[in-house]
């Protein structure tokens, strides 16, 4: 009966802030006067419901991050010079295949992500996530935003090793191994429960954070998402550029790390670092056939 009670009141609060429509001076601390930016900000929400246009909000950005991340990667296919920088050259993706991916990925991320992300804000001040003013420092985002890549890191890296399972592969993974030479835009091409599932992991660290350490502010989930979008299209590139972070951040991944995985389906099974699978030496195969490669692009 109490548990009915509890899930009837958080379902009459979580509608409440569904309606919730934006007023500037509601979110002002008393006698604060607003940075620019954060008058922007405010300004997209007043006088509109607060989930619908923040849904809106998040959803421009990740176009705009994810597509325009790829925009680089998808020149440089047709500029005959790049292609000694890519990882898998013998391999070329064929127009259906790339129309195919497109249409899927628009198709998901406008019904199935797009809701979602109208239901997010709401959610996250239910939890507790700060949405006022003042905007928290830029040191502060990057400090959070890192540690939300450590913890994303740790999940995914468990998450898909799972998936790498039995039927959890044949039903549900295999959809994003049909691209054996992965390109930009196959990131969040998955069997839907994938997308869920290892979303997850995207979702886990600004919420423990928020709960544990302090509070996070909802424009630092949007550059949490934007950053890891600019990650995971990077992974996903098929290429290794000599000025790529994996050549110059200790223990970056990189395209490298899981252009890999696709060729060979097995092995590197972390999102960003590369340290999970060396602890745990699931790449022992990777380093070897890296080995390899580089010493071929040098005697190339």
């Amino acid at each position: 009966m109490a548990n009915a009670t509890l899930a009837s009141a958080l379902l009459e609060q979580f509608m409440a802030e569904m309606k919730t429509t934006g007023h500037m001076e509601h979110t002002l601390p008393k006698g604060y006067t607003p940075t620019w930016i954060e008058q922007q900000w405010f300004a997209l929400f007043e006088g509109r419901n607060e989930a619908v246009t923040f849904g809106i909000i998040a959803f421009v950005v990740h176009q705009a991050v994810y597509y325009g991340r790829y925009l680089p990667y998808l020149i440089c296919d047709y500029i005959p010079a790049m292609r000694k920088y890519k990882l898998q050259p013998d391999k070329e993706i064929s127009d259906e295949l790339w129309w195919k991916c497109l249409r899927s990925l628009l198709t998901s991320q406008i019904f199935v992500q797009l809701p979602m992300m109208m239901f997010f804000l709401p959610a996250a001040k239910m939890v507790g996530f700060e949405c006022g003013a003042p905007f928290p420092a830029w040191g502060r985002v990057a400090f959070q935003v890192a540690v939300f890549f450590v913890i994303e890191d740790f999940y995914h890296y468990w998450a898909h090793r799972l998936f790498h399972y039995g039927v959890f592969y044949k039903h549900i993974h295999k959809v994003h191994h049909e691209h054996t030479a992965p390109f930009g835009i196959v990131a969040e091409y998955a069997h839907p429960l994938e997308t869920a599932i290892l979303g997850q992991g995207t979702i886990a660290g600004p919420l423990l954070f928020n709960y544990f350490i302090e509070q996070v502010h909802i424009t630092t989930m949007l550059i949490w998402i934007a950053a890891r979008l600019w990650q995971t299209v990077e992974a996903h590139c098929g290429y290794d550029f000599p000025w790529a972070a994996s050549h110059w951040l200790p223990f970056w991944a990189g395209a490298p790390h899981h252009d890999y995985h696709h060729m060979a389906f097995v092995d590197n099974f972390a999102s960003t670092f590369s340290w999970w699978d060396r602890v745990f030496g699931t790449d022992r195969r990777f380093q070897a056939y890296e080995a390899r490669r580089q010493q071929k692009a040098k005697a190339d």
